[in-house]
């Protein structure tokens, strides 16, 4: 049996900034490191910042707070975030621009920004709507998708995939020891049609001692499956290519990871892109009352580029 093709990230398409999509369910997303990120970011008066994934709009929310000159492009390939921005930043009275897309297949034209900020993964809205079958808190179709219109679904990845390119993404994805094992399980259960079937059936699979450890044994698979589906390592690969040259000499870009395998890739490209130089040796985290007051914010990680001029970069 086939399955879907994989995604190809749509180019961001403009959104009007009036009349705003209703948002059926709270799309609730704190920002996360959101001092450090204004620090980062240097945002100064008149300035035009990129949020290439705006979320519930917070960051752009304290971003635009700085200054009444100060205006952000807002980009997210999700419609219920995109929605939620809207709302969220109607009374900054038209100083956001909203595209709805992938941050990878942006396309500035001659706009060059004063900073960029990417908060990469999953938000705690998209976690906390069940129906988006992120999580398996809640029972919901497997779904997993970050932008809608694509084809590919979780449900696809898990009841259509061989078992060895299940146990690959399993360990190579999720770093998850007991892939194979896993996998096997999988394949002699499917299909399956929804969260919490997959996590029992993932959890069965694996010995007690680990079944009942610090995390639940369907974290890592769950994780898995999500990046596989929105090819979210293969995406961000691009946009660090491609971002640094949307920046004015000595604006800042500034990305947020919230795993190992996000966070190697920032720091390996930044530290590789012939037009940036980069501003934090290891990477920022949280403060002790950030993840007091949100215990999403424990795993993040910021780190901050700035971009060179064109003389300082043919000799970098």
């Amino acid at each position: 049996m086939s399955i879907a093709p994989l995604y190809v990230p749509m180019t961001p398409e403009p959104v009007p900034n009036s009349a705003p999509a209703p948002v059926t369910q709270p799309f609730i997303h704190v920002p996360v490191l959101h001092r450090e990120v204004l620090m980062g970011l240097n945002v100064q008066p008149g300035g035009h910042y990129l949020d290439a994934t705006v979320g519930g709009g917070g960051h752009s929310a304290l971003i635009l707070a700085v200054a009444p000159d100060v205006q952000v492009t807002a980009i997210d390939q999700d419609e219920q975030a995109i929605a939620a921005a809207q709302q969220a930043l109607a009374a900054f009275n038209g100083r956001v621009q909203f595209q709805r897309g992938n941050f990878a297949a942006f396309q500035p034209g001659d706009q060059q920004f004063d900073g960029i900020l990417a908060d990469l993964g999953v938000s705690s809205a998209q976690f906390d709507i069940p129906e988006r079958g992120f999580s398996f808190r809640l029972e919901a179709p497997l779904d997993m998708r970050m932008d809608q219109r694509q084809a590919l679904t979780a449900a696809d990845v898990i009841n259509h995939w061989d078992e060895t390119k299940l146990a690959d993404i399993f360990y190579t994805y999720g770093e998850e020891r007991l892939s194979r094992r896993i996998a096997r399980r999988i394949i002699e259960q499917r299909p399956f049609q929804t969260t919490t079937e997959l996590a029992d059936a993932i959890a069965y699979s694996v010995p007690k001692a680990y079944r009942y450890g610090r995390i639940h044994p369907a974290t890592r698979v769950f994780q898995a499956l999500r990046i596989a589906v929105n090819q979210e390592l293969a995406v961000l690969e691009t946009f660090i290519e491609k971002a640094p040259l949307w920046l004015k000499p000595g604006g800042k870009i500034a990305v947020i990871s919230f795993h190992s395998l996000e966070d190697r890739i920032v720091k390996h490209r930044f530290r590789e892109s012939a037009h940036l130089n980069v501003l934090t040796k290891k990477p920022i985290l949280p403060q002790q009352d950030e993840v007091a007051e949100n215990i999403r914010a424990r795993s993040a990680k910021l780190r901050i580029a700035e971009r060179v001029s064109e003389a300082e970069s043919t000799y970098v």
